[in-house]
């Protein structure tokens, strides 16, 4: 039987569990430092941990439940692994430099269900959600090989926009979570963490009554009910109208700025019709707390029935947004080189053998 990630308790969780088996509840403080500043590679290396201890952690945990299957690194400096979980499943995660910082993008499921028809994600049915401490582990990956690069950098910005919908798998994405903002930890800010969600109204609602200062994005994509149902089915159980009464429940929650994701796709939703549409559906009194965020296709093969927006239409409809007061920005690109930028990601490997290798692309 595999062992649970190690990386999959919060610190309250480690120490009620140590608690549980008579250990000092004060012994999670060195197991945790060791595991997050430290970053040590087994138990054996906790030498600032009781002997009996780091026993009892190693026959009940593993460091690694996953490996690496293939690393490619694009001319952007964007690096995507692929990495093997302990059940075969392959799942993807994408590093991205930032004048702002580094940002790594996880993944939160074996595949994905809400089945976008522009994006890559879906093409797998999802097969099961990952645990918090696979989810964890994917930023600890990233962090130890940017380590061994001996340059001193360290992951501080994520984004919860990897291959499935985060909040289908809620409780395993809160408790990691709050694994990475631990202060003690990783101390990843939670202003500087996004998740991305398609649009799961219940889930948005349960998550602005969390407290969290974490960032949220709404994948919208189209401005009707009818435009978003022909290319996003989650819109059937969950339109517009419904969604966007979640968005206000999250605004007046938390007061927090919020991001419109909207894919452009040629001649579908790019029109300046579309844009003048979205400005009305947005409404002058939420404007002050969202953001649209326009994202540029990125060709998929499995999806040639949409191509990418001309340039002088993607500015149209930036500057059709702008002149109706709204907030706008157009998403920069990383990684479309090695198939890991928006909507991209993923596994090809399963449909072809693939070697472990790591491809460096110019």
């Amino acid at each position: 039987m595999n062992k649970a990630s190690i990386y999959g308790l919060t610190q309250e969780q480690l120490a009620d569990w140590l608690a549980e088996r008579g250990h000092r509840r004060s012994r999670a403080t060195p197991v945790w430092e060791q595991l997050y500043r430290k970053r040590v590679g087994s138990f054996a290396e906790m030498t600032d941990v009781n002997a009996e201890c780091r026993s009892l952690l190693e026959e009940n945990f593993a460091f690694e439940t996953m490996t690496e299957h293939l690393k490619q690194v694009s001319a952007d400096g964007t690096r995507k692994f692929l990495f093997r979980l302990a059940d075969g499943n392959l799942i993807e995660t994408v590093l991205m430099k930032h004048k702002f910082g580094l940002s790594v993008c996880v993944t939160t499921q074996v595949g994905c269900n809400i089945g976008c028809s522009f994006c890559a994600s879906g093409l797998l049915k999802k097969s099961r959600d990952l645990t918090a401490g696979e989810i964890v582990e994917q930023i600890m990956r990233v962090q130890l090989d940017l380590d061994a690069l001996g340059q001193g950098e360290k992951v501080s910005h994520i984004v919860v926009m990897g291959i499935g919908e985060p909040f289908d798998n809620f409780a395993h994405v809160l408790n990691f979570i709050r694994v990475v903002i631990d202060h003690k930890g990783l101390a990843i800010g939670s202003r500087h963490i996004t998740v991305s969600t398609s649009g799961l109204a219940d889930k948005i609602r349960e998550f602005a009554d969390t407290g969290l200062q974490v960032n949220l994005a709404i994948s919208l994509h189209a401005p009707n009910d009818e435009l978003r149902t022909r290319i996003m089915k989650i819109n059937r159980a969950i339109p517009i109208a419904k969604l966007m009464a979640a968005i206000d429940y999250f605004l007046e929650k938390t007061n927090r700025r919020t991001t419109i994701e909207y894919i452009l796709l040629r001649d579908v939703n790019d029109r300046v019709e579309h844009a003048n549409e979205l400005a009305d559906l947005l409404g002058e009194s939420r404007r002050s707390l969202l953001n649209v965020n326009l994202i540029p296709y990125n060709p998929v093969d499995e999806h040639s029935q949409y191509q990418r927006t001309d340039a002088e239409d993607v500015r149209a409809f930036y500057d059709t947004l702008k002149k109706r007061g709204v907030s706008v920005s157009v998403r920069l690109e990383h990684g479309a080189d090695i198939d890991a930028a928006c909507g991209q990601l993923r596994s090809k490997q399963i449909r072809k053998d693939s070697r472990p290798a790591e491809a460096a692309l110019s």
